[in-house]
């Protein structure tokens, strides 16, 4: 075992190294002399070859794995089955999912994680009917590649967390024996027993949608705020606004937050909400984002704004809803 360090132990073998022309021999040398010195000044018996196996143990490749959480049983079976139909998904090209309906919150994490892997999509539907997803990689276009069905493969524990859905892969697959490419189709369904490891939504996506719904409830008002209850159906994809709030005499608002400062996001957001044509939309609108330099005019944006600085009230959002 390593008397110090690695990096200790480097600098002081190399510090020795340095006095001398270096060889074979003199190597052997300065290993000797350090075990001698080290086993002084540490009173305990040091062999030069303590130093040589200590000298880059802190490189990956050189560490011993000494103990580790064993996995829960259950749960190793379940990713080993699910990593063995992930890897059918490598010679994806394309992809066709038809969710049926389900409830908003399992939409919206599916739309969260075809984003995050950044897959070329196409959505058509409704939430009272379900969505069909189109999803088409470069191997569709240009020459056959596994690096994106790796990320098509990616999507298929986030799947898992919709209740009721069905899809159908084509797949480039090449025959083992005769090296000819062949196309094939696999289709799988919630049917599947698969476990997902992916983690379940959060409730909230920032602090500020979670900061103003916690005011909401301690506000004492008539309409009821519900935390992203409908999809809004846009060309090629889909909208889903952070809050719906609705009144006991029927009427019906959606409400989004518009707190994020990424250009690219604003411009989306603004692009989405031009298309998605709601006559009951509001959109909240932090003042410190600065619209003009990400090219978003909100002269004809057809939704109802409400503009707040650090922190959306309760109170600004209620009298845009009682004039509106």
């Amino acid at each position: 075992m390593s008397p110090l360090e690695p990096g200790e132990l480097r600098d002081r073998i190399f510090t020795l190294a340095a006095t001398n022309a270096a060889t074979p021999t003199t190597a052997q040398q300065h290993l000797t002399t350090l075990a001698a010195q080290l086993s002084s000044e540490l009173d305990s018996p040091v062999e030069p070859v303590h130093i040589q196996q200590g000298l880059y143990a802190d490189l990956k490749e050189n560490r011993i794995l000494t103990s580790f959480d064993a996995p829960d049983v259950a749960a190793l079976i379940h990713r080993y089955n699910l990593s063995q139909v992930q890897g059918i998904f490598y010679k994806a090209s394309h992809m066709v999912i038809n969710l049926h309906r389900n409830d908003p919150g399992e939409y919206k994490l599916m739309f969260k994680y075809l984003k995050l892997f950044r897959l070329m999509t196409y959505i058509e539907g409704e939430a009272d009917q379900g969505f069909t997803i189109t999803i088409d990689g470069p191997a569709s276009l240009f020459k056959p590649s596994t690096r994106y069905g790796v990320d098509i493969a990616k999507l298929i524990p986030a799947i898992l967390h919709v209740t009721r859905w069905q899809l159908t892969a084509t797949l480039q697959w090449k025959n083992p024996y005769t090296k000819v490419a062949q196309e094939k189709c696999f289709s799988l369904s919630d049917s599947c027993d698969l476990v997902s490891h992916y983690p379940p939504g959060k409730p909230f996506d920032s602090m500020l949608e979670q900061a103003f719904a916690e005011k909401w409830a301690a506000t004492k008002t008539d309409w009821k705020l519900e935390r992203e209850v409908d999809l809004i159906p846009i060309p090629g994809s889909v909208m889903i606004p952070d809050f719906r709030i609705v009144h006991p005499d029927g009427r019906v608002y959606l409400l989004e937050i518009v707190g994020y400062w990424r250009p690219e996001y604003l411009r989306k957001k603004f692009y989405q909400v031009s298309q998605a044509e709601s006559k009951n939309l509001i959109l909240a609108i932090s003042d410190r984002l600065n619209l003009e330099k990400a090219g978003v005019d909100t002269t004809n944006t057809p939704a109802k704004i409400v503009w707040f600085k650090d922190k959306l009230q309760p109170k600004s959002v209620l009298a845009a809803l009682e004039s509106a």
